[in-house]
């Protein structure tokens, strides 16, 4: 099953893997440009990211890619010579669910399809970004490509996340028919056997208080006997 959507997967990569990094630069860099250019609001959140540098990369395609914020702007590249400060590591469609989808990105680093590594301070600066942005990517690529290109990019985005969605469903279904199979015992089950457990220790303990009372009674009727032969 999982190998069957991986496959559906690797052909929805296949489009972005034919776009070359720089290109998929000059579209970010672009987009980012424009929006960050008409939202004023956002000034001091980028002032506080001034100088630092991420590096993105893209699990599925192979695709790396560096952002970065100087003079209150933020660039793109396709590489980049200095120091790294934070580390961003998923799939395509990890990053079609937090860009498209809207998904909450610390949600996305709690199931692992979004990894964070690098200074914290600088994570915690981005991720304030992107909840202040709230970046409607769709918009802006048609905005600044025209609706064709928009449109396109964000239907197969869209695409993407639903059959991420498909897939992990059905992993989920065959994983419990599986857990079904080995008969794990069900809630009722456990009860039963956590009482007889119980019953069982409550017995063990009547047995250890029987012995003790024997042991108690043996030593006092040989206590006379080994009594007398000193005497």
């Amino acid at each position: 099953m999982p190998l069957a959507g991986g496959n559906k997967l690797s052909v929805m990569f296949l489009p972005l893997r034919l776009i070359p990094v720089p290109v998929q630069c000059v579209v970010l860099s672009t987009v980012l440009a424009l929006f960050f250019s008409r939202d004023q609001s956002l000034a001091s959140a980028l002032d506080g990211l001034n100088g630092k540098v991420f590096r993105i990369y893209v699990r599925d395609t192979g695709a790396i890619i560096f952002l970065g914020f100087k003079s209150g702007k933020p660039w793109v590249h396709p590489n980049h010579d200095g120091n790294v400060d934070v580390k961003i590591d998923a799939t395509t469609a990890a990053f079609a669910r937090l860009c498209f989808a809207h998904e909450d990105p610390d949600e996305l680093v709690f199931e692992q399809v979004l990894k964070l590594s690098g200074d914290s301070e600088a994570m915690l600066r981005f991720k304030k970004l992107l909840a202040q942005a709230d970046l409607d990517w769709e918009h802006e690529l048609r905005n600044a490509f025209g609706d064709f290109f928009g449109r396109r990019v964000a239907s197969a985005a869209h695409a993407l996340v639903a059959a991420e969605k498909k897939v992990a469903e059905g992993t989920h279904k065959l994983l419990e028919e599986k857990i079904q199979q080995i008969e794990i015992p069900n809630a009722e089950r456990t009860q039963d056997w956590q009482a007889g457990v119980e019953d069982l220790h409550r017995k063990i303990s009547r047995v250890k208080a029987r012995v003790t009372r024997l042991e108690h009674r043996t030593e006092s009727e040989l206590k006379p006997e080994s009594d007398a032969e000193n005497g």
